[in-house]
């Protein structure tokens, strides 16, 4: 009887000291366990936030070449959509009179008539319409084609009402066209109405460049909404926010291994950078860049990139 009781004693103390064990390897783990995160730093620069408009091209100078004779359209030397440059001959125009003493001359050599006049392009530039074909009978001042002169090229910006405070006139601002050619451009005047339907205004930006654009190009322009120097700037990602977005803090590393969650008060935003107005970082100091989400107040850390 003795011995059994002995065994069964013995057998209950190898319980207590394995479920002792247990518990202190669990500890271990527990006390163990970290996220591994990125970090980055704060940094003193400048930064603006951009607004993207919707600008389209337009030609503000379109000259209208007509017909100097009446007669018959002989030759085309341009089609639509080829540039011209100035004194550049357009149409050949035989008059009626040449027309009708053509046959006679053949046997009277005396009156004998060229009559074909040639019409000059008055302005170098795009044909974008031609409204008379070879072989065409055209009077005397009748519209053979339109040019629009390439040095009036402009985009006409379309701005918000509320907004135009943001392109007075000589703003320089970029324009990204949808081939993704980016070119810069000035603010030069402003049209005095108003769309109806969208209440936008549109301001004229002169481009800096030669290419050659097609008209009604829609592109995007860059104008700068706001900007601020020498201010404190980290990753926009190192920030986190509640649902309301009325609190915003970042963990900041205190040691290799352990971060703490800082509130801070935000100023400019844009998509890849954000300003810290308060509080003031250490140069050295150092902010979770991933990996942060869901962090306690204070939590272990492993930095798996500097």
């Amino acid at each position: 009887m003795r011995a059994i009781r002995i065994l069964i004693y013995f057998g209950m103390l190898l319980g207590f000291i394995n479920c002792g064990s247990s518990g202190k390897s669990q500890e271990e783990v527990i006390t163990k366990v970290t996220t591994p995160v990125t970090v980055t730093s704060v940094r003193i620069g400048s930064i603006n936030k951009i607004m993207n408009l919707t600008a389209t091209s337009a030609y503000l100078k379109k000259n209208m070449v007509r017909s100097v004779s009446t007669g018959y359209i002989t030759k085309a030397f341009y089609g639509i959509g080829d540039f011209v440059k100035e004194g550049s001959p357009l149409f050949s125009v035989k008059t009626k009179e040449a027309g009708a003493l053509e046959k006679f001359a053949k046997d009277h050599p005396d009156f004998a008539f060229n009559g074909e006049l040639t019409i000059l392009a008055p302005s170098s530039g795009i044909i974008n319409e031609i409204t008379r074909q070879f072989n065409d009978y055209v009077t005397d001042g009748d519209q053979l084609c339109v040019i629009a002169e390439q040095s009036s090229l402009v985009f006409l910006l379309n701005v918000p009402f509320e907004q135009k405070k943001y392109a007075p006139i000589g703003t320089i601002c970029g324009i990204i066209l949808p081939d993704s050619t980016r070119i810069q451009g000035t603010i030069t005047s402003v049209l005095s109405a108003i769309d109806p339907v969208s209440q936008t205004q549109s301001f004229v930006i002169t481009p800096h460049t030669g290419l050659r654009l097609p008209e009604n190009l829609l592109a995007s322009a860059e104008l700068i909404e706001s900007l601020k120097d020498d201010t404190q700037i980290t990753n926009r990602q190192c920030v986190l926010t509640d649902e309301t977005m009325e609190n915003y803090w970042v963990m900041k590393l205190v040691n290799d291994s352990t971060a703490v969650k800082v509130k801070l008060k935000p100023g400019i935003v844009t998509d890849t950078q954000i300003e810290i107005l308060s509080p003031i970082f250490d140069k050295d100091v150092r902010l979770i860049n991933s990996g942060h989400y869901g962090l306690p107040d204070t939590a272990r850390v492993n930095i798996i990139q500097p």
